[in-house]
């Protein structure tokens, strides 16, 4: 990444017109390429898609090395040093809002945490006490839902075994705590403003296929719905998904302006 940030920062600072970073990959792709053999190069994605991709496992340009470029409205462009006559990819502030869904990616070895209180249903102060625990336990989320009793989080691999057992005691003080290990997060990079037609295409397939989502995720980011699963089914739940979004070979008929291609 620091080669990365380097150039975006020289390419702001000289104010180009593109700036360019060459990787191994013909930019950013619509899935892991190890996983989904059709995973095609996206032409154009938005500093924020970008962004996204990046935390949820896309390791292409990491975000903070997009700064320099966003501040300055320079576009920038991931290239393949092995196939340099691939166009690539440019993300710049615009992206490509014609598009439905982006990129498939996500983050494995997750656990997913619910917390549980009935006596504060009424109460003030009850997602405060939840995460003054977090913070005193030093640990941090990745995706959140919440109720006015309930709140369902996940903690990725990083998080200490020890500070997860000591938050799991301190809310334990007013609430009742499930910890589920061998989640995956599966993150769509979409248009949230077309979420209903993904969401129909996305729960069509799962449903067909037996994957149960567990917790779900939409409307903080504007271009990103997560989904928690189980780890052993995240792969036939990506592979699926790239075939309806990306592939034109969607078994249960892809869901567009609330009709059924």
């Amino acid at each position: 990444g620091g080669s990365d940030l380097t150039a975006t920062a020289i390419g702001s600072a000289l104010k180009v017109d593109e700036i360019q970073v060459w990787k191994d990959v013909d930019g950013i792709l619509t899935a892991d390429p190890r996983l989904v053999k059709n995973a095609v190069p996206v032409s154009q994605v938005s500093y924020e898609e970008a962004s996204e991709l990046a935390y949820f496992g896309a390791q292409v340009l990491h975000p903070i090395a997009m700064q320099p470029a966003l501040k300055s409205d320079i576009p920038v462009r991931v290239k393949n040093s092995y196939n340099p006559s691939a166009p690539g990819s440019v993300i710049d502030k615009v992206g490509n809002p014609e598009r439905m869904v982006t990129a498939i990616t996500c983050k494995r070895g997750v656990t997913l945490m619910d917390i549980h209180s009935l006596q504060m249903l009424g109460a003030y102060g009850f997602l405060g006490a939840v995460f003054s625990d977090f913070e005193k336990n030093k640990v941090s989320v990745d995706v959140l839902a919440s109720s006015e009793v309930s709140v369902s989080v996940t903690l990725d691999k990083k998080q200490r075994e020890e500070d997860i057992a000591s938050l799991c005691k301190d809310l334990s003080s007013f609430a009742e705590v499930e910890l589920h290990a061998d989640r995956a997060i599966l993150t769509l990079i979409a248009d949230v403003e077309r979420s209903s037609d993904v969401l129909a295409t996305v729960f069509r397939s799962f449903s067909a296929h037996g994957i149960k989502v567990e917790m779900m995720s939409q409307g903080a980011s504007k271009v990103n719905i997560s989904f928690i699963v189980r780890e052993d089914q995240i792969d036939d739940a990506i592979l699926k998904l790239h075939s309806c979004f990306f592939e034109d070979q969607c078994d249960v008929g892809l869901v567009e302006a609330g009709q059924v291609l």
